[in-house]
């Protein structure tokens, strides 16, 4: 058993949490002023001066918009879809793909650490030093690190920030946070980043893209087969342990 952090002191307990809070206020702030903003709207206004600007900027362009992208997530500001759907139109299905889950991946980690760093260290080190059901909790999350990981992020119901936030809390390493991450959200992320490369047809005929094709037949059943493969490991193990015990 690991021996119990020490207590930390109230100066340094608000250092741990503010990067964590800074992250929660923003998010507050930018449900309220951002809505409007990032939005489809938005880009079908101002979609001629975008594409100008990447075709005489194009690294600078990609620089900018993996920034921004980068920031939404982390701060989880409203307007990710859109974003998705953005890169796409700037950038094609290749390599808008590729940017846009390197850019999500990398706020993913920016939240990761904020709420490792705030929370998970000494939430994680009470788990493990617990008794009972939440160390019993622990320990079967700990076993099924990786199926668990891949299958928050295939799982379209899971909200983003969500899947961000409980590794964390659990003690994921990092390496495994980010490969399950980058890996993770490849269908998905090809989905939306395919249909805004589409975008500019959907322009000219004065229409706005079906963010619901996700739940179509076609494309739900194959991320329900990879999300029933990812939970495979863990129904053997189940299934393991309960023929040890009989």
């Amino acid at each position: 058993m690991q021996s119990p952090l020490p207590p930390p002191t109230p100066r340094r307990s608000l250092i741990r949490h503010l990067p964590l809070l800074l992250i929660l206020v923003a998010a507050a702030i930018g449900a309220v002023t951002l809505g409007d903003w990032l939005s489809f709207e938005t880009l079908r206004d101002h979609r001629a001066e975008l594409i100008s600007f990447r075709d005489q900027n194009y690294p600078l362009s990609v620089a900018l918009f993996m920034l921004a992208y980068t920031a939404i997530v982390a701060f989880s500001l409203p307007g990710s879809a859109v974003t998705t759907l953005t890169g796409g139109f700037l950038f094609a299905t290749w390599p808008g793909v590729l940017i846009n889950i390197t850019a999500a991946t990398l706020g993913a980690v920016l939240i990761f650490l904020a709420a490792r760093w705030g929370l998970g260290v000494r939430l994680a080190a009470r788990m493990d030093n617990g008794t009972g059901a939440i160390k019993r909790l622990k320990d079967g999350i700990d076993n099924n690190q990786w199926p668990m990981l891949f299958l928050i992020r295939l799982v379209p119901a899971v909200p983003f920030f969500v899947a961000n936030l409980v590794p964390a809390l659990v003690g994921v390493p990092l390496s495994r946070f980010v490969i399950s991450t980058f890996l993770g959200i490849i269908p998905g992320g090809l989905v939306f980043t395919s249909v805004g490369a589409g975008l500019g047809e959907v322009f000219e005929r004065g229409e706005t893209p079906d963010l619901g094709l996700i739940f179509e037949p076609h494309i739900l059943l194959p991320l329900l087969g990879l999300c029933a493969l990812s939970a495979l490991p863990i129904v053997i193990k189940v299934l393991k342990g309960r023929k040890g015990i009989v």
